[in-house]
This record gives C-alpha cells, structure tokens and sequence, in this order.
C-alpha cells in the first residue's frame, strides 16, 4: 500500500481503493486472521499486539483515512471489521474474478476464520495455510518409510480430525500409524470449548460453535444457520456431538483439517463411482487425493480431488501447478459446482490453453465426463 501522501487530486473518489490496494489489504488481513486465530484468548489481546496484527491494523487505518471512513482503533474491533466487510465493500473493491462477491473473513457466527479466508490466505508466493499443510505431510512421508505407510496415515488424518483417549482402546486401532501421526496433533484449544464442553459437526466431524456460546439442545433450534463448523456448508439434522472431556481429546493441526479432511468425503465418492463403474486407476503420490486412469492409450488422464469454496482461487493454484497429464479431471463436491457462476468463474480464471486439458466435475459427473472425453478423443 502506498505509504506516501501524494496530492488528493490524483487519487481515487473517497470509499474507491486505489487498483490493487483494496486486494493487497484483503490478503493481508485474511493471513492475519489465518494465523491469529491459532492464539488462545484472540479477543483479549493487548497491546504491543504481534507484528503482523499490528501491519494490518496500520494499513487498514491508512486505508480508511484515504477513504474518509471511521478505521477500526484495536485488534479486537480490526477483527470485528473482518465479520462485517465483505471483499467487494468498496474499501477492498477485490474483483469478482477473483473472490466471490460478499465474501467476508471471519465467520458470522462462529467469529472464527472462513474457509474462504484460509484459501485467501494460502493464495500468494508463500502458500499460507496451505504451504503449511504440504510441509507437515511432506516430513510425514519421509518418516513413513513406505508408501503404504504413508497412505495408512493420510487415511486416519482423514477421518480422524479429532482423537479421544478411548479411542485408543477400540477394536481396530492401529498402534503403528498412531505412532507416526500423533505429533500433528495438539490439545483441544480453549478458544473452541463451549460451558466447559468441546462441540463438533456430525457431519464432517470438524469443531462447531453455537452463536450465543451455550451448547445447543436437541432440536430444530440446534440444527440451523445459528451453528458454525469448519466445513460452514453441511448438511445438519442433527446438533453438534459433544465431548465432555476435552482434555482427554486431541485435534488435528487446523491447516490439515482444512486440506486434508474437507476434501475426504469427496475424494470417497469420487472412488466409489469409479469402482462401480469399473473404471481402473493408481493412486498417485503426494499429498492431495489423486489418480492416474489406467488403459488410456497414448493419452495421460488424471483426476485430482479439491473442496474449495473460491473458483477463481482453485484455478489459479492450478495453474500455478499445472498438472502433466493431457487431460486432469478436478473433482469438487457436487454442492460447490452446482453453484451459480462456479462452473464458470472456475473456466474464466484459466489460461485459455489449459481449459482443454482441465475439467471441473463432481463425483456424480465424473464417470460420464470421462466416457465424454474418450468420445472426444476418439473423434480428435
């Protein structure tokens, strides 16, 4: 942002972010949020705040005094700001090819960080959030040995974001994969408990709060939009599973219960319906779920699994890693694509000579889009 303080004639109309500024700062703020809510005791914060915080605060004031706006005077009303403004306010003016319109940072209800702020965050020469969850899963591969090994613990990251002490005596436990994960996990955090009570989604398993911080009845009342969770967009016909004992529970690291666990019940569907469709493929190594199709002649096909709520986002990352193969298949949850306009921002935010080669499908689509590849490859 600019730090000078060139004549007012030349600049923008109040409440009009100079090109760029207003998407910088969005970035900015949401790699603050990312890391700070990491922090016990967030809205207690005193000064000095952490460096970064203390950044963000500074330009978001210099913004608002070039926008003739009241700025936010402390962290915990910066935070506030980031609930309420969404990134298509005029003082962030990001584009809608790149953010969805009235995306906001911290969550409404649960004040925590939205998904689309940890994509945010991990959009950027650094990697963010994401860059941290590739590191953590890159020193897991090198301690694992084998690949076997390592896919063993994927698959229990996956479905286990959360332990509890009596899990560890349950038919079936697995001493050697425990072994090897259970460093990336960590103490319940006392910024997610809820009367003393750690709360989590029936649905994708990830931590949950209620709006007015009490743990919600059975009920109508503790099923709706008044309940947040890490996956923001379950369905729910149940309210939040409680654990009463959260000192005797452990959870995942956030940033791979954002990239790992999210995608899992997707990358399940995704094989499930190439298995019935009898479709042969190989797991390929790395972190992500992803496949190689077997027997298809001269021609690479991929299919890769993502659960990401930015289009725009997911494109660009995929740009940046453009895949080998001659045709990659991105499977994302069938609820996301049948969005309005995220087909289509996704199509949009590729590089015109790529938009052949990756595909946007669903789990339910994924079978017959591949059929409609082969036709075309055939016709080529």
């Amino acid at each position: 942002m600019r730090a000078g303080s060139a004549g007012r004639a030349d600049r923008p109309d109040a409440g009009e972010a100079p090109e760029g500024v207003g998407s910088d700062l969005f970035g900015e703020l949401a790699r603050m949020v990312a890391a700070l809510s990491e922090v016990q005791g967030l809205r207690s914060f005193t000064l000095p705040y952490p460096g970064l915080a203390q950044r963000a605060l500074d330009h978001t004031v210099m913004r608002c005094l070039d926008a003739g706006e009241a700025p936010p005077r402390s962290l915990p009303e910066l935070w506030e700001w980031c609930r309420t403004r969404p990134s298509d306010d005029p003082l962030f003016a990001v584009p809608s090819s790149l953010v969805s319109p009235g995306t906001t940072l911290v969550h409404r209800v649960g004040r925590m960080p939205t998904r689309s702020c940890l994509e945010v965050a991990s959009h950027g020469p650094d990697g963010g959030v994401a860059a941290h969850a590739r590191a953590l899963l890159g020193d897991l591969h090198a301690r694992s040995g084998t690949e076997e090994h390592y896919r063993q613990c994927l698959a229990f990251l996956s479905r286990h974001p959360v332990v509890h002490q009596q899990d560890r005596f349950a038919p079936g436990w697995n001493r050697a994969v425990w072994s090897r994960v259970k460093n990336l996990y960590g103490p319940l955090p006392e910024f997610l408990f809820v009367d003393g009570d750690f709360l989590y989604c029936p649905s994708c398993r990830l931590p949950a709060l209620p709006r007015d911080s009490a743990v919600p009845v059975p009920g109508p009342s503790g099923t709706g939009a008044e309940v947040w969770c890490e996956g923001e967009d379950c369905p729910r016909d149940a309210p939040p599973r409680l654990i009463r004992e959260p000192d005797q529970a452990w959870i995942l690291q956030r940033s791979l219960r954002w990239y790992l666990v999210l995608p899992h019940r997707t990358d399940e569907a995704a094989r499930e319906a190439l298995e019935r469709a009898e479709v042969a493929y190989d797991t390929l190594p790395g972190p992500l779920p992803a496949y190689r199709l077997r027997d298809t002649g001269p021609r690479i096909v991929d299919i890769q699994v993502y659960d990401r709520l930015q289009p725009a986002l997911l494109a660009a990352h995929l740009t940046d890693n453009t895949p080998l193969a001659d045709r990659t298949l991105v499977v994302v949850p069938d609820a996301l694509a049948g969005r309005d306009g995220y087909r289509q921002a996704f199509t949009d935010a590729l590089p015109a000579l790529l938009r052949d080669r990756l595909v946007l499908t669903t789990p339910m689509d994924l079978v017959p889009d591949l059929g409609q590849a082969r036709r075309e490859e055939k016709d080529a």
